[in-house]
């Protein structure tokens, strides 16, 4: 009888706890921490890595240094202060961990550097430029830097600003606005004397700078052609490092080459190749190559693999790999015959991979459930060694994540991932919002997301399409909507949505549709396709494709996939159709769009927005003050997707929607 009682007991505490956890919700974004840039001591017994959390006062992020032992029990926080660091790198005796900062009232980033031991950081440079890029050499005598050039001073600050002069083919990028012409060049700082040495100069730019393993050269990547802007025809170069040397070009492909890795004896190099030599390559794969020091026997190892290769180091005679697949990212090992072996793999994202001194492997890693922490990899086993989510995430019940396959209507197999509505009955069919992924050339994985999850949490099934042109699925499917926008994606869509409906899992009454950036352009496209959708949301986009000519920053991808459209004016009425069928979109549409940006500027939005208003479909438009295409202020991210909850809820449920206030979101 005492045994029954205490099982009872048990159930019912088992079903109190799980019955007091709550969903994750727009204000979890104040508490949601982000773990990134891990780096491996040289004696492999420490991980130093970043911290960024929300200071929800400030409604801002701030990032700090932290430090875990290789073993996962010693975790130490190494910074505090508000105006943070980034970019930690070890010193390669081990003793020193650099960092980047403009702490102490600097009006841009140096380099600063402490003992790993304790004690204040000390600032180790005083450069002008901005540093991008920062290298120890392996005797840990120099560094070597990527400086971009300053823009030119107003005269008195008190006065108006100089005029942009803009004389260059591509004007401006998101995040930096118009683009003079300024570059980046490589520099060497010598540690004893202070002392800083110009390797490269001219109007090219050069990134990426490697050291080779005896410290006497650096192998690094430019574009050397006639105009940068029209292509993207980077090389890898190398240069002996030291003042008024010249540097020699090692590759000669036309496409893309870049991210250079020297081997550990310094007698290859491995990098990453285009696949095609066209001027615009959003669409092509990436091939991991391999060739002698001095640019001979280059040979690709990765040509039949036909996936993605996002990471390479070497391994003695080999390389590891992070390859790309459907909804995955695993990591491999590759010989240089090509021979493909995986580590470890499995419905997860690996990202990240440095290797250990032992031979196991530090990597970061999300599944479903679980936003990227460090792991280590050990005999092809995980072992954990950040838990910065789990105080928060232990409250949590999130939503069951599964992947499941459509067939459209031409036959094509889509992947998508379903996000299960939480506390609603698996077997009957749900409210449902398709969320739509933007690039086009990425892909939804198993990764942790929080927008459906939060989505989920209000009691939606929320559906990931991987259309065509998605990633992880081969360089067929990915160029398959190569100047063909808004067709086969739309029919990829609408195949998923009408699998959902067969399945009992949606509603066909009560579907919506989302997403950001070529999600907020699929979103236009879909809803001017078909009116089964009672909702949208669409962030981010445009309809009126040759209204963004020359207002964005893809003039490349106009002028290659599409042509100039004084020569190729029917094509870009073509794929205007959202904006040309305004009068036929029935369904209410929330637009939203970032004032200060120039990826997607907010005019593609305001459009539709303006030409709905006026044509009588319901309509909002929301547009956040100085944002760019990634919505970045806290406030605004809560605020964004408690409108998505409340513009479906709404449409699809016939609730009344509470009027936002932003400053409760602050709080």
């Amino acid at each position: 009888m005492k045994n029954i009682l205490f099982v009872l007991c048990c159930l019912i505490a088992l079903s109190a706890h799980a019955q007091s956890k709550r969903k994750l919700t727009a204000r979890d974004f104040y508490r949601m921490q982000s773990v990134g840039d891990p780096q491996l001591s040289p004696e492999g017994n420490w991980v130093a890595y970043t911290l960024t959390t929300v200071d929800s006062v400030k409604d801002k992020r701030s990032t700090d240094l932290w430090m875990i032992s290789w073993d996962g029990q010693q975790q130490v926080q190494l910074t505090h202060t508000s105006e943070g660091e980034s970019s930690p790198r070890w010193s390669p005796d081990g003793k020193y961990l650099s960092f980047t900062s403009a702490r102490a009232g600097l009006n841009r980033s140096q380099i600063w550097i402490m003992d790993r031991r304790g004690g204040e950081a000390r600032k180790l440079t005083d450069v002008k430029g901005s540093i991008r890029e920062y290298v120890w050499s392996p005797d840990g005598k120099k560094i070597a830097l990527v400086l971009e050039d300053l823009k030119r001073p107003d005269s008195l600050k008190d006065k108006t600003a100089n005029p942009i002069v803009i004389d260059r083919v591509h004007f401006k990028q998101d995040g930096d606005g118009y683009l003079e012409r300024l570059n980046t060049h490589l520099y060497l700082f010598d540690l004893d004397t202070k002392k800083l040495d110009t390797l490269t100069r001219g109007n090219y730019d050069e990134v990426s700078p490697r050291w080779s393993p005896d410290g006497k050269h650096l192998a690094f990547v430019s574009n050397r052609t006639e105009d940068p802007d029209r292509n993207g025809n980077t090389d890898i170069f190398v240069i002996e490092a030291r003042k008024g040397a010249t540097f020699k070009r090692l590759t000669t492909w036309r496409g893309s080459d870049y991210n250079p890795r020297w081997s550990e004896d310094g007698k290859q190099l491995a990098w990453m190749q285009s696949a095609s030599e066209s001027n615009f390559l959003m669409y092509d794969l990436r091939f991991l190559c391999v060739m002698n020091a001095d640019g001979s026997a280059a040979r690709r190892l990765t040509s039949t693999l036909d996936r993605n290769v996002n990471a390479h180091v070497w391994a003695g005679n080999q390389l590891t790999v992070l390859v790309e697949d459907d909804r995955t990212q695993y990591i491999a090992n590759l010989t240089t015959a090509g021979q493909l072996t995986t580590v470890i793999g499995g419905d997860r994202v690996f990202t990240s991979l440095i290797k250990h001194p032992a031979g196991h492997w530090l990597t970061m890693m999300s599944d479903p459930q679980t936003p990227s922490e460090i792991y280590a990899v050990e005999n092809s086993q995980l072992r954990r060694l950040t838990h910065h989510h789990q105080k928060l995430f232990s409250a949590l019940e999130l939503a069951r994540v599964e992947g499941f396959t459509s067939k459209s209507k031409d036959g094509t197999l889509v992947s998508n991932i379903l996000y299960r509505a939480i506390g609603a009955d698996p077997n009957q069919k749900q409210p449902t919002i398709f969320f739509i992924h933007g690039g086009p050339v990425a892909q939804d994985d198993y990764g942790f997301d929080a927008i459906p999850q939060m989505l989920a949490g209000a009691g939606y099934n929320v559906i990931s399409v991987n259309y065509r042109g998605s990633s992880g699925r081969g360089q067929a499917f990915t160029k398959a909507i190569y100047a063909d926008w808004g067709n086969k994606e739309v029919i990829d869509i609408l195949g998923a949505a009408d699998y959902a409906i067969a399945k009992g899992i949606a509603d066909a009454d009560k579907l919506a549709i989302g997403g950001w950036s070529y999600g907020g352009i699929l979103t236009n496209y879909t809803i001017a396709t078909d009116t089964r959708f009672k909702a949208a949301a669409s962030g981010a986009g445009s309809s009126l494709q040759l209204s963004m000519f020359g207002v964005d920053q893809y003039i490349t991808q106009f002028e290659t996939e599409l042509g100039v459209p004084w020569k190729n004016l029917d094509k870009y009425m073509k794929l205007s159709y959202p904006f040309l069928k305004v009068d036929k979109i029935k369904t209410p549409t929330l637009f939203m769009a970032g004032e200060n940006d120039f990826n997607v500027p907010a005019v593609g939005s305001e459009q539709m927005y303006q030409a709905m208003r006026l044509v009588g479909t319901p309509t909002q438009l929301i547009v956040y003050p100085n944002q760019f295409h990634g919505i970045a202020v806290p406030s605004y991210q809560a605020d964004r997707v408690q409108r998505y909850v409340e513009w479906f809820d709404k449409y699809l449920k016939g609730l009344t929607p509470v009027k936002i206030n932003p400053e409760v979101n602050k709080k």
